[in-house]
């Protein structure tokens, strides 16, 4: 059997993740992580007794999983996986807001103690095609701006999904002449930029996850559009992440890239 841990257990994709790993034939929900819990009665939480509950990723110890999938918040992932790989647990982080030099970091660290692992901006297929559909277009339609949309509590902005998306167009799209920047009457209306890319983030009640990419040219435009109304549409991602991460032998950042 194979070991998972989830850090992040008790939120909306924490639980997903719960009931997908108590449902796949081979897998083990060895223990979870919940910060500051003061209850560590792991059928409090509707888990079997021999499930570890732990309150704080600094009490797991080596041995505990030999996965750790994390569903947590930016402030945190950048530690957890870092923990993680010091104790031989193979990552795959679903959690968004590293920076590219943290990703280098924990590649490096990924390797030194030789393990896999991955980290996925989106486990949605829809929005991995996006990704690779808009990638494609920038090579004929250089001018290009990203509108994404989420749930009132995501606490990164942009989104590691938009984000992972600009720096797959920057990528692709040939040399042109950027546009002169526009006066802005108020400040930010024009949304982040990435490498000449305008990113704009939507944060509203009744959003799950959705995201735009508007590509506009001589007299034409075009506009690709991937929406998740529900999170278990996540859910096949995680899946392919913890059955192919015991084959990897480097930190992958991107689900893409082991489909």
């Amino acid at each position: 059997m194979t070991k998972v841990l989830i850090a992040g257990f008790a939120g909306a994709m924490g639980q997903q993740a719960v009931a997908l790993v108590k449902s796949l034939p081979g897998f083990e929900l060895s223990a979870v992580v919940g910060h500051h819990l003061t209850d560590l009665d792991p059928t409090s939480y509707g888990l079997e007794n021999s499930t570890t509950v732990y309150a704080d990723r600094e009490q797991v110890e080596t041995g505990a999983a030999d996965i750790w999938l994390d569903f947590t918040v930016p402030a945190a992932v950048f530690e957890n996986v870092s923990y993680a790989l010091r104790h031989g647990m193979a990552p795959v982080v679903g959690t968004t807001g590293l920076s590219d030099e943290q990703v280098e970091e924990l590649q490096q660290l990924a390797k030194q103690n030789g393990l896999g692992g991955l980290i996925a901006p989106n486990f949605g297929m829809s929005a991995v095609l996006l990704m690779k559909f808009a990638k494609e277009a920038a090579a004929y339609f250089p001018e290009v701006e990203i509108i994404e949309m989420h749930h009132e509590d995501k606490k990164d902005a942009p989104s590691g999904t938009a984000l992972a998306t600009a720096k797959l167009i920057s990528e692709n799209r040939p040399a042109h002449e950027t546009a002169p920047d526009s006066t802005e009457s108020l400040p930010g209306a024009r949304g982040g930029d990435y490498q000449g890319i305008k990113l704009h983030a939507v944060r509203l009640p009744g959003y799950v996850a959705h995201e735009q990419v508007l590509f506009g040219g001589s007299g034409e435009a075009l506009t690709i559009r991937q929406d998740s109304f529900d999170r278990s549409s996540f859910m096949s991602g995680v899946k392919v992440g913890l059955e192919k991460v015991g084959t990897l032998t480097e930190l992958v950042v991107g689900l893409e890239n082991i489909l």
